[in-house]
């Protein structure tokens, strides 16, 4: 889906918006603040934010992973989001109405973002070790939004790894063309593991695979990622949707993205449902080396400003003549440049 563009008093009603919205919680923020009682807050400390509610985030100890209390933020601190390690104090009394405060973000050593519908990238979760794709038999999956998710993965150099869900509903009419979706993938370094919760298919090899690091679900709603938060840790308690039956299209059953700690080691964040992974903050140059095959040819074609696509002497159709680069993902890269130019 192409930007929508906007005409100029769209866009100043739309700032304009947003800078209220900016104060309004500026002004909250500023009177929670004030509300707190220090005397009844703990010695600073360090913790991960396991879940993010607006203007609230629910802080975990790094000294006790069994105090967790949801807490209001210092005015000025940076942005947070679900996976952010963060000082904080704990409320240690009534004075704050149950409530710790943050008073920093620490350093992050990765973040996971996406750009909004106006273009402008926010970050979902950070500290992220691995990007799990979840694609299934249905809705149906297709290689423009896989490799979407793929490039995006790579600009971010988190580690992606591709999950074909809900394999109990592969059958005759789809298993082909389910094979040759994937069939590229392993051979660029992209490994595929197939799941089912419904006969247990894969998860042992799947939570083998999270017991280190933090990882993070991502796919368009409907492929089942809370249901595999339900058979990975079933006291999360995660809410499932059914597919619409017009569309087989699946429904938003996350609000918030929310940390996991898995029993076998790993932490595991389930965000919000993405149909659409929007590339278009990108130029062609970040699109190219978002595709790994294509690397080794860039910057090797006659032409400055080759388009790759017939061109004299161009190296990356060079590479698609020898078989070094598919057919597919070749016209994945095409299509998904024309729609970062409309």
């Amino acid at each position: 889906m192409s930007k929508r563009r906007l005409n100029r008093r769209q866009q100043w009603r739309i700032d304009k918006i947003q800078r209220e919205r900016e104060a309004r919680a500026r002004k909250r923020a500023a009177s929670a603040e004030q509300a707190l009682d220090e005397d009844n807050l703990g010695p600073e400390q360090t913790g991960l934010v396991i879940a993010h509610y607006g203007t609230q985030v629910l802080v975990e100890s790094d000294a006790d992973a069994s105090l967790r209390q949801r807490c209001h933020l210092r005015a000025n601190i940076d942005p947070l989001v679900t996976g952010d390690r963060v000082a904080w104090r704990p409320c240690t009394g009534g004075g704050s109405g149950g409530y710790g405060v943050v008073g920093a973000r620490l350093e992050r050593r990765s973040e996971l973002r996406r750009p909004d519908r106006y273009g402008d990238l926010k970050t979902v979760a950070a500290n992220i070790d691995r990007i799990l794709i979840v694609i299934a038999p249905y809705p149906e999956p297709f290689a423009n939004a896989i490799d979407r998710y793929l490039v995006a993965a790579e600009t971010t150099g988190i580690a992606p790894l591709l999950l074909l869900n809900k394999t109990d509903r592969i059958d005759d009419a789809n298993r082909e063309a389910l094979e040759e979706l994937l069939a590229p993938y392993p051979g660029l370094g992209y490994p595929v593991l197939r799941l089912s919760t419904q006969t247990g298919e894969g998860l042992p090899a799947l939570l083998e695979t999270l017991a280190e690091g933090t990882s993070v679900f991502v796919g368009q709603s409907g492929v089942g990622k809370s249901s595999l938060v339900n058979a990975l840790l079933p006291s999360a308690g995660a809410r499932t949707g059914e597919l619409s039956g017009a569309s087989q299209k699946g429904t938003h059953t996350t609000t918030a993205a929310e940390l996991f700690h898995l029993p076998a080691g790993g932490d595991l964040i389930d965000s919000p449902g993405i149909r659409e992974f929007g590339l278009w903050h990108m130029d062609e140059q970040s699109l190219l080396e978002g595709f790994v095959e294509f690397r080794p040819f860039i910057g090797h074609c006659r032409f400055r400003d080759c388009r790759h696509q017939g061109e004299p002497g161009c190296a990356i159709a060079g590479a698609l003549a020898r078989g070094d680069i598919s057919e597919r993902r070749m016209n994945s890269f095409l299509h998904l440049r024309n729609s970062l130019e409309s």
